[in-house]
């Protein structure tokens, strides 16, 4: 259970979070023990004092949800949230680039954030799934770790399709062993969770992070 838990990004990304969501996601996530709070960055300053003293890390996202800003942007961007207390950084990578096959581009995007994080702050590259075909997700994850990533991230949740395990088990087999991945869209219970994990996922990325561990607890009878 508390292994699972600690698995699990605690996740409030829609535009119109509240301050009140926010504060209610970190006690959550204090309370179970999750791996992070994921927050969009302007939320970052609050978490990191909510959290202080906890192990919950601060996640934010970075060139989110599209990808298309400027690698400088997204450095910029990662110094900042940095700076303010993130400890993990989320990317979305520039997916047009890698549909163009322009594979430097790529590779330098991702390198621009994983050198601002200056191995400080652990890098989750988003490839965006649904946009991909097979050979695209496959291309994606090896520029990922060319250019340095600890992670790869199926989803934003913001393109339409989520993760599926079919994607984990490829991204799994793309990366190798030392590399982690990260299940994240559409997740919503037990059930799904343990099916990404079962595939090959080492984080989890969801809203209901406290339905799964429900719903897990329930099964062994807490």
């Amino acid at each position: 259970m508390k292994q699972i838990a600690q698995m699990i990004d605690h996740t409030a990304l829609k535009p119109d979070t509240v301050k009140s969501q926010i504060e209610k996601l970190c006690k959550e996530a204090a309370e179970h023990e999750f791996a992070s709070v994921c927050v969009n960055p302007y939320w970052v300053p609050l978490c990191a004092e909510l959290l202080q003293g906890s192990d919950v890390k601060v996640c934010t996202v970075i060139g989110f949800p599209l990808g298309a800003s400027a690698a400088a942007t997204k450095a910029f961007e990662t110094k900042q949230a940095m700076a303010y207390g993130a400890d993990e950084i989320d990317m979305v990578m520039n997916i047009g680039a890698l549909k163009d096959r322009d594979t430097g581009a790529v590779e330098k995007d991702i390198q621009a954030v994983t050198d601002a994080a200056e191995g400080k702050a652990l890098v989750k590259v988003i490839i965006e799934t649904a946009l991909l075909t097979d050979e695209e997700k496959k291309l994606a994850c090896e520029l990922s770790v060319k250019a340095g990533a600890d992670f790869v991230k199926t989803s934003t949740g913001f393109s339409g399709g989520g993760a599926t395990a079919e994607d984990i088990r490829l991204m799994r087999e793309t990366v190798g062993p030392n590399i982690g991945v990260k299940a994240s869209g559409g997740i919503r219970d037990k059930e799904s969770a343990l099916a990404m994990i079962e595939a090959g996922a080492t984080r989890i990325g969801a809203s209901a992070g406290v339905s799964i561990i429900s719903g897990l607890k329930a099964d062994q009878g807490y």
